[in-house]
């Protein structure tokens, strides 16, 4: 990790480890009932994929389509329910298997009919047995589809947490962004979730766009706050290939100096903001409500062995395999990718991953650990491999110290047995989006660079 390398604060948000640009073909295509015969299965988180949006933003390169022509969102659902069948197949009805937390993400689940999100519950419930009503239940929104009706089949099948998307409430930068929307009709949605009685409101919202001050950032970190959620996130605008900000841009896309210090200005003002306002961070882009109901496992739940992906675009992990679909961000060949999914009859095996070896999955403790708020507690790392993260990873932990990015515990091997957890400090959180990706190993960061963007 060099000085140069990290020049730049923004490089990748780290939300899962590793990169699907890192996932490959298996050619050996396992069994699912074989990558799940000996894995604890005690407390699985479950994840929905919903692969479609009345409109792509101008900065989004996740996995969705523009709409859903000719009763696709109908088929989309009998292959999500094919596939639940032989995930639970797979899984084993004479054992214990138990859900421990749900989430539904996109694209924007709410793109379904109401009638339509019902059946996306019965999916979970009665094909896949997790009980939304009785574990934690987070699903994704938009102010155009965060409608009456959808909400109320969401709150009444046990929805504990709804997310979001407004971006900005300023007109102006809605529009820059590439997100047309009005705040007349942000605030009307808020409005409609309050009224469903949902327990936790997340409001998202970017730095970072064209044309923003410091106090339009206020103003619509003002905005959110009258609707006291009870969780922030913050992100930082990225301009990412393929994607429509990306198609418009005139730069050389080298780094650019003076939009780091906008954003990393910006980060502050809201961090701050928030942290006068009784909220707490829990990661660079999550603010809690002091006073907010916890809903489990937070930013870096994804990470977690255990999980259940269903859908395209979803993720699955066990110990020694990340698997998915195959992956794409421009339009024509998402649509390719879900029109293979809706017709796919089988889906016993899986087709497309990522094998983890002892190493990755130190690193990836490491950094789900690392890059929340709360640092990484030695004991437990030490419990689950065997060593301890100086052992492991100290002249990477070395660097960030000498920076001034790691708490003032001193970081060498001899002094570990008296570190209880390693922190990162007020600017090493800032500068998460360096930090990550500079931990990712050799090996990620090779198959990620051959990775064929399409």
């Amino acid at each position: 990790m060099t000085t140069a390398q990290l020049t730049s604060p923004y490089q990748h948000y780290v939300y899962a480890y590793p990169h699907k640009t890192a996932y490959r073909e298996l050619r050996d295509r396992p069994t699912l009932r074989s990558l799940w015969a000996a894995e604890d299965k005690s407390a699985l988180s479950l994840y929905l994929h919903i692969p479609f949006c009345e409109v792509r933003c101008g900065f989004c390169n996740l996995f969705t389509r523009i709409g859903a022509p000719d009763d696709l969102t109908g088929a989309y659902l009998d292959a999500l329910e094919r596939q639940a069948d032989a995930v639970r197949e797979a899984l084993g009805h004479g054992e214990q298997v138990r859900f421990a937390t749900a989430a539904f993400g996109g694209g924007t689940p709410t793109f379904l009919t109401a009638a339509e999100l019902d059946r996306l519950c019965d999916i979970a419930e009665h094909r896949m047995g997790a009980d939304l009503r009785a574990i934690p239940l987070s699903v994704e929104a938009s102010p155009a589809t965060a409608t009456a009706d959808r909400l109320a089949v969401l709150a009444e099948r046990g929805t504990t947490r709804l997310s979001l998307g407004v971006q900005s409430f300023v007109d102006s930068e809605a529009r820059a962004a590439v997100r047309p929307q009005r705040r007349a009709d942000v605030e009307a949605a808020l409005a409609r979730i309050r009224n469903a009685g949902i327990p936790v409101l997340n409001i998202d919202l970017i730095y970072g766009i064209d044309g923003q001050t410091e106090q339009t950032w206020l103003r619509s970190l003002d905005a959110a706050l009258d609707w006291q959620p009870e969780e922030l996130y913050l992100y930082p605008l990225y301009v990412r290939p393929l994607t429509g900000l990306d198609r418009h841009r005139t730069d050389t896309g080298d780094p650019d100096q003076a939009w780091d210090a906008q954003r990393l200005r910006l980060y502050r003002a809201g961090r701050d903001h928030l942290l006068a306002r009784g909220y707490t961070q829990q990661s660079m882009r999550m603010f809690r409500r002091a006073d907010a109901p916890r809903q489990g496992a937070d930013d870096y739940a994804c990470q977690t062995d255990g999980m259940i992906g269903l859908g395209c675009g979803a993720r699955s992990y066990t110990t020694g395999l990340h698997y998915s679909f195959d992956y794409a961000v421009g339009m024509h060949e998402i649509r390719g990718i879900i029109d293979d999914y809706v017709a796919t009859v089988d889906f016993a095996r899986a087709e497309v991953g990522y094998r983890m070896d002892a190493h990755e999955a130190r690193r990836r403790h490491l950094l789900q650990s690392l890059l929340q708020a709360e640092g990484l507690a030695v004991d437990d790392y030490r419990a689950r491999f065997g060593s301890g993260p100086l052992d492991d990873f100290g002249p990477e932990l070395q660097l960030l110290a000498e920076r001034g990015w790691l708490t003032d515990a001193d970081v060498d091997a001899d002094a570990e047995s008296d570190t209880t957890r390693l922190r990162l400090t007020p600017e090493g959180l800032a500068h998460s989006d360096a930090i990550g990706p500079e931990l990712f190993s050799p090996a990620v960061r090779a198959a990620m660079a051959a990775y064929e963007r399409k």
